[in-house]
């Protein structure tokens, strides 16, 4: 559905843009589950650049940021709002669990959220623990699928 594929990339877009002004600066992909044969028969899951994407699909948001200032960077926050038509379901490999929010106001673990569950999150949220040191990067990431 193509029309699901410009809401999504557009929805992405305008939930972690780059910061254009000030140190800090956070950009978003979205990227979609592949499957890619192998020379020796095997199937690989990879992760490509998510051009079209369609009902059923398992897709990855990234947030990557960067402190390009020369002071470290205290209590951040990175929320990043979930597009309509997708459903959250883990945090991607190798990135800390998010809180959680099916309102945009009150976060907590999916246990907190109740009978909510995975489908009706609306925001994911990070905090860093520590300041972010001048030149330090990361990046965070959550596995969803288009609904």
């Amino acid at each position: 559905m193509p029309i699901r594929s410009l809401l999504l990339l557009a929805a992405t877009a305008l939930a972690a843009p780059a910061l254009a002004t000030g140190p800090l600066q956070v950009t978003s992909q979205v990227m979609v589950e592949a499957k890619q044969r192998a020379a020796d028969g095997s199937t690989r899951i990879t992760l490509v650049p998510a051009a079209r994407v369609v009902p059923g699909d398992r897709v990855v948001f990234t947030l990557a940021y960067r402190n390009t200032g020369a002071q470290p960077l205290a209590d951040l926050v990175f929320d990043n709002p979930v597009p309509q038509g997708v459903a959250y379901r883990a945090p991607a490999p190798h990135s800390p669990v998010p809180e959680l929010s099916v309102d945009g106001r009150h976060y907590g673990t999916l246990a907190q959220l109740g009978d909510a569950g995975p489908d009706a999150v609306t925001h994911v949220r990070w905090r860093l623990a520590r300041p972010l040191a001048p030149g330090a990067s990361g990046t965070f990431a959550f596995q969803a699928v288009l609904k």
